[in-house]
């Protein structure tokens, strides 16, 4: 393969030749003696090596050439390991990083040990020490699943004062829609048998009374998240940053996602931007009803600003599937606690003029805007005001985003194509719910969740996520899930959604840098393109498809600078 070199990177190459023989340039590195996968194509393509020059790549072919080129550049051997660009999120929070790296870990087997209350219980009393508590005022921890769960429901205010009477204790619910407090909380948010349910969301409450029974769903918990698990000091502030972000390099990240912005979380960002703590890119959606006065801002920009910008705004139109408040049009076969047969789930905006106004909104201003939608009746909406909108003002140029589409109808798909709608789905949700899914909707709607094949085969643009801190932001996991749709029960959830492994790596590449409108500096390794990359321990393109999820991150490379490097 012969380079292609433009004129900026010939001076590099004059000023590379000026230094002697025995001098190596610090800022250029060759890559070689692995698998090095490009991304670029529509089939795999592998090089000999690469070369980066300060923050970019000047270099891509084969390795003799390269030695001749840059004969003074630092040489590092990849000893048998797989070089890629760097991974870029399609959907996470990354404001939750923090929360769910450096609080108590109560997900499910197997990413930690939380199978049953008094396991979940054990982990937060086990957490609490004073140093814990002090980091926020409570006692917390993320990723709970009721699902899993050994007595199949949610913790309740009863269950959570085994933890503590004397500090509040919150549990998020691996949804990131649910949370669960105990009778210190409750009392903490002044949530009584008095306060009334928020428009799209329900307090629950005890049997047969109006006292609150501790679980809080939807826009009557997300809302008290970021308040709840907001730092208390400076000092926490810092332990809370670092343990998110180098979370987030540890899996290869080298742009991640806040996906629903409230104000508190974007302030949290945007002070971590100013004091130059990101060593890695952040770009942030702003929930709708604040966008106003955040995108008026030198945040929303097209280019970062010590790492961080604004890219747009986040509309959500209804809830979580495997949680049951995913609007949907044909009732669940399982309601929840305290619903009658025929429940729907319900909108987070039930009036289509509100939705509409958003949409407008947006198209008038020109912002990118991402949609949560699960279930098929808030898909049904989408499609309803998006039409309007995209009549009144047109489409052309935008990047709008369906983000997980969990119970999306193939004649949704085909709308969203003509939309021009980029469909951001959820494979994970396979092997963590999938057969939970079928026991909501039933087999055969239970197996086209997250259809990616099918979207794909429409001609729909896709990307796949994590959402993070729903579960670990472990991408290899993600690949795993996308190609084989396996189940926690070994359950094959829809074998013919299946993604080949290139297509999935495409999906957390390529095609992600496309959806943020960052195609021209990253998600493939070329000549021009920033640095961006991650080193593997094996390539998941030639290891059994059942060993992809096994692969781990060796290094993660920003810019050309390291940035994490496994011990």
């Amino acid at each position: 393969m012969k380079p292609l070199l433009n004129f900026s990177l010939i001076l590099i190459l004059l000023s590379a030749c000026s230094n002697t023989p025995n001098e190596i340039v610090e800022s250029q590195i060759l890559y070689y003696g692995g698998d090095i996968i490009t991304m670029s194509g529509d089939n795999p393509n592998y090089v000999e090596s690469i070369v980066s020059s300060g923050d970019s790549i000047v270099f891509v072919g084969d390795l003799s050439e390269a030695k001749k080129l840059f004969p003074a550049s630092k040489q590092t051997n990849l000893n048998g390991n797989t070089l890629l660009p760097g991974f870029i999120d399609g959907h996470a929070h990354f404001a939750g990083f923090p929360s769910q790296s450096i609080g108590a870990q109560i997900l499910p087997p197997p990413d930690a040990g939380a199978n049953n209350i008094d396991a979940l219980i054990k982990i937060l009393k086990e957490w609490s020490t004073p140093e814990n508590i002090e980091l926020t005022g409570w006692i917390f921890g993320m990723g709970f699943d009721d699902s899993v769960l050994e007595e199949n429901r949610f913790p309740t205010k009863e269950d959570l004062d085994k933890v503590s009477t004397e500090y509040p204790v919150m549990i998020i619910h691996i949804s990131g829609h649910f949370c669960v407090v105990n009778s210190k909380g409750l009392e903490s948010l002044n949530i009584t048998s008095k306060t009334p349910n928020p428009e799209g969301g329900i307090i629950r409450r005890i049997s047969d009374t109006q006292e609150p029974n501790g679980v809080l769903e939807e826009l009557a918990a997300i809302p008290y998240m970021p308040m709840v698990l907001g730092p208390k000091s400076e000092e926490a502030l810092k332990a809370f940053l670092t343990a998110g972000q180098n979370m987030a390099l540890s899996y290869g990240y080298t742009t991640v996602q806040e996906g629903r912005a409230m104000k508190n979380s974007h302030l949290f960002l945007e002070h971590a931007a100013n004091t130059d703590f990101f060593k890695l890119d952040v770009v942030s959606y702003i929930d709708y009803t604040i966008a106003d006065s955040l995108l008026n801002t030198d945040w929303y920009s097209s280019s970062y600003k010590n790492h961080y910008r604004i890219a747009g705004v986040k509309l959500t139109l209804d809830g979580s599937p495997q949680g049951r408040t995913a609007w949907r049009t044909q009732p669940y076969l399982i309601p929840p606690d305290g619903a009658k047969d025929g429940y729907l789930g319900y909108p987070a905006i039930p009036s289509d003029e509100d939705v509409q106004k958003v949409y407008d909104k947006a198209f008038q201003n020109n912002w990118t805007i991402h949609t949560h939608a699960n279930g098929d009746a808030a898909m049904d909406q989408m499609i309803r005001t998006l039409k309007n909108a995209t009549e009144e003002y047109g489409n052309e140029g935008r990047r709008d985003v369906l983000i997980h589409g969990q119970y999306v109808r193939e004649d949704q798909l085909d709308e969203f194509k003509n939309l021009n709608i980029i469909a951001s789905l959820f494979p994970l949700h396979t092997f963590y719910w999938g057969d939970w899914h079928k026991q909501l909707i039933g087999d055969s709607l239970g197996s086209k969740i997250s259809p990616t094949r099918t979207a794909l085969n429409k001609g729909l643009k896709i990307t796949i996520h994590t959402d993070a801190p729903v579960a670990l932001p472990n991408l290899m996991r993600v690949i795993w899930t996308a190609t084989t749709r396996v189940s926690r029960s070994g359950e094959i959830i829809g074998e013919n959604e299946r993604l080949t492994p290139y297509e999935a790596l495409k999906c957390i590449t390529e095609w992600s840098a496309y959806q943020h409108f960052e195609e021209e500096t990253k998600g493939s390794l070329e000549i021009g393109k920033l640095a961006d990359l991650v080193i593997l321990d094996a390539n998941p393109l030639k290891v059994e498809v059942d060993k992809i999820k096994d692969i781990i991150v060796l290094e993660t490379i920003k810019e050309g600078v390291s940035v994490y490097r496994r011990k």
